[in-house]
This record gives C-alpha cells, sequence and structure tokens, in this order.
C-alpha cells in the first residue's frame, strides 16, 4: 500500500530537511556552520546584494548568530568548502569534490565545443600561457591578466586569458581561492583543496549512487526528476534508472499537495515514515527568504508544498514585472506569507520598504506586524543598517 503524507506533514518534513526547523538563535559555530551546509547539501552564490549576498542571508535566515568570518575561513584557509556548479554557481562541503570529478570530466567533454560556438575558433589560444602563469606565479584574477586592447562588451564578452581561467575551474584543474570584491581568486586546485578531498576517485557507480541518495536524503521526498535537479549533476533519466534498480531501498509515498488536486507520487527512504513524529514544527517568527534560497529554488515544488507562486524578475523587463527587480519570500512558521520588496539604501543606513505584499487569505494582523517588524530589525543589524524605513505606499 503506498502512503500518503499530508500536506502539513510534508511541509514539516522539507523544512527540517532544510534547517528552517532548527532554533535560529542557538549559537552556531565554525562547525555547525560546516555541518548546516552539509545538511543543505550547498548553498548558491549570487552577486546581487539588494540587501546581502544571497549565501550570506541564506545561512542568517537559517540561523541569526551567523557569522560571515567562519565562512571565510572554511572556504578560504581551511578548504573544508569549495566553490563550483550545481544548478549555479554554489558553496558545496569539500568532501563532495570527488564527486565533482565526474562532473568536470562531463564539462570538459562538452564545454570546447560549446564555447567555439559562442567564442569563435581559436578561443583557446590563451589557455596553456594562463595555466602556466598561475603554476608559475600562483592565486590571480582575471583582471591582472587582461589582454592588451581587448574592449569590453559585458558580462559575457570574456578575454581570452579569463575564458582560460574560467575552463581550468569548469573543469576541474582550477579552483576559487577566494573573491575580492565578488571578483574570484584562481588558483591550481591542489593548492586550494586539501589532498584528502582532491585526490580520492570514486567508480561512476557510486558517484551516481552518491548523488541520487545524498539528493533524495537532503529533499527527504522526491520524483526522479526531482533526485536529479537537486545538484544537477545527473539526466532524469539516470535518476530513474537508479531508482529502478533500488527499489527494494526505497517506499513510494503521496505527497498531498497545498492546494488540492492529485497527491503526487514520490520516493523516500523507508525511515521517514517510521520517524515521521520526530520532524519538529518550524519557527513560528517571520523570516525573510533569499530569492536564492535552496528551500524555494525548484519553483514548482513550492508551489506544490506551499501553494506559493514565486519567480525572481530580475530579468524581466520593468515594465512587465508584476512586482519588482529583487523581491523577497517571506517565511511564517511552515507557510509562505507574502513578499516583499526591499532595499538597503547604505549612504543613510536605512533598510527601505518599498512593498509589502501578502498572500491572500493572510491578515495583516498587528501580531504578524510585529513578527516582521523583528524580522526587518535583525537582517538590517546584519547588513549594518542602522533603522527599517517604511516607504510611503509601502503596504499593496
Amino acid at each position: 500500500m503506498t502512503n500518503l503524507i499530508s500536506n502539513s506533514d510534508a511541509r514539516r518534513i522539507f523544512l527540517a530537511k532544510q534547517g528552517l526547523s532548527a532554533p535560529p538563535n542557538k549559537a552556531l559555530t565554525k562547525a555547525g556552520l560546516l555541518q548546516l551546509i552539509h545538511d543543505l547539501g550547498f548553498v548558491q552564490v549570487d552577486s546581487i546584494q539588494t540587501v546581502e549576498r544571497a549565501h550570506h542571508q541564506i545561512l542568517f535566515s537559517r540561523n541569526q548568530t551567523y557569522k560571515r568570518e567562519h565562512l571565510t575561513a572554511l572556504l578560504e584557509k581551511e578548504g573544508s568548502l569549495f566553490e563550483h556548479w550545481t544548478h549555479d554557481a554554489s558553496i558545496l562541503p569539500s568532501a563532495f569534490f570527488r564527486y565533482w570529478k565526474h562532473k568536470f570530466r562531463h564539462e570538459e567533454e562538452v564545454i570546447i565545443e560549446r564555447w567555439r560556438k559562442w567564442r569563435g575558433e581559436g578561443f583557446e589560444h590563451a589557455f596553456d600561457e594562463t595555466y602556466e602563469r598561475v603554476v608559475r606565479d600562483g592565486a590571480i584574477m582575471a583582471r591582472e591578466i587582461k589582454a592588451d586592447g581587448h574592449a569590453s562588451g559585458g558580462w559575457w564578452n570574456w578575454h581570452p586569458n579569463k575564458t582560460a581561467l574560467e575552463y581550468f575551474w569548469r573543469t576541474g584543474k582550477f579552483a576559487i581561492a577566494g573573491r575580492s570584491n565578488f571578483q574570484k581568486i584562481y588558483d591550481l586546485v591542489e593548492r586550494v583543496i586539501p589532498v584528502e578531498f582532491h585526490e580520492p576517485e570514486v567508480s561512476h557507480e557510486e558517484f551516481v549512487d552518491w548523488a541520487c541518495r545524498s539528493a533524495l536524503t537532503r529533499l527527504g521526498f522526491a520524483t526522479h526528476g526531482e533526485i536529479a535537479a537537486f545538484w544537477d549533476l545527473l539526466s532524469p533519466d539516470e535518476a530513474k534508472a537508479w531508482v529502478n534498480a533500488h527499489r527494494g531501498d526505497l517506499t513510494e509515498v503521496l505527497i498531498e499537495p497545498a492546494l488540492g488536486g492529485k497527491p503526487r507520487a514520490s520516493w523516500a527512504f523507508p525511515d521517514l515514515l517510521a520517524s515521521l513524529s520526530d520532524f519538529p514544527e518550524a519557527p513560528p517568527r517571520v523570516r525573510v527568504l533569499s530569492p536564492f534560497d535552496p528551500m524555494i529554488r525548484d519553483r514548482n515544488r513550492t508551489e506544490r508544498l506551499f501553494g506559493f507562486f514565486y519567480r525572481i524578475e530580475v530579468f524581466v523587463p520593468e515594465p512587465k514585472r508584476e512586482y519588482g527587480y529583487y523581491v523577497f519570500p517571506l517565511l511564517e512558521g511552515d507557510k509562505l506569507i507574502g513578499r516583499i520588496d526591499m532595499k538597503a539604501d547604505r549612504k543613510n543606513g536605512n533598510l527601505d520598504v518599498k512593498r509589502l505584499w501578502l498572500e491572500p487569505g493572510v491578515r495583516a494582523s498587528t501580531g504578524r506586524q510585529d513578527r516582521l517588524d523583528a524580522e526587518l530589525q535583525r537582517l538590517a543589524r546584519f547588513s549594518g543598517l542602522e533603522k527599517i524605513n517604511y516607504l510611503d505606499g509601502w503596504r499593496a
């Protein structure tokens, strides 16, 4: 018999898996931060700083005692974390590096052909000299070796040396040793990632098994498509084949959607049902989520579980935006209750709230407003701002 998991239980499981049910004010040590990122799997990195960088806000939303210097130490000094691609640029535990080697080999097979179409024939002419310079001189930034006479033409008009640096990073020869004003610093992998992480090899079968098991563990329950999409390391067909080969290790469950309709057939490990009562309720406080928060990365899953339709509108022309350039979802307990458009005014030390939208049926009660104010105050302090400034017309 297939077990039905209610929508409230499904949300409770997923929020706990996402680190959003733990006490948000319990002291977070450096070791605890590493464990948090390990449990999440990855933390996305993004250049936009409307209020705070995505990776910092993702971690702060889970624990308000999070310290940026701990992340820097783990990432840039100790090598316990590394930066690479999942579905996008992300921070990952270096213990996973051995599995990423399979991604590097796959990238190497396709990237030359893809980039040749993008950059044109001969785009790789600077590869050898760039690699030799890093070997000889150590860590380097793209701007330090920019080719003479190269005219910048936007984000993707990389000069030949920048193209080489990115190629060697994407294919696992270079690693990101740090960032300066958010610009990458590249160096040889063996100088950045400790030997116990960068040397081990795993077979293709071990890689596929790890990618599927680790994804399902972090999702709680998932279809084979969701398993494949979690790390973006496998195709849906590869994940489907793994599910079919491991049916004896899995149990089929039906997940009740938030807004009615047919329950969604998914897979879980058998102990999920046995430990259902062990998953805690999410704290009732309001939390501001980054648009790149891993909890909402799968927008379709977010809509099914929480009844919340969300799309980031950074790349939508302004006249066509429904909400705004960079609008933050609001989580209260186990519900996504609305979204807020706000921006840091660092010159005046303000967190400017432009607009607040609550979901249909969510009341703008005094208690809810107090919880929102408290969260905005916490986020403002974390971001180095002094006060909340509600602009005219902020309440939608």
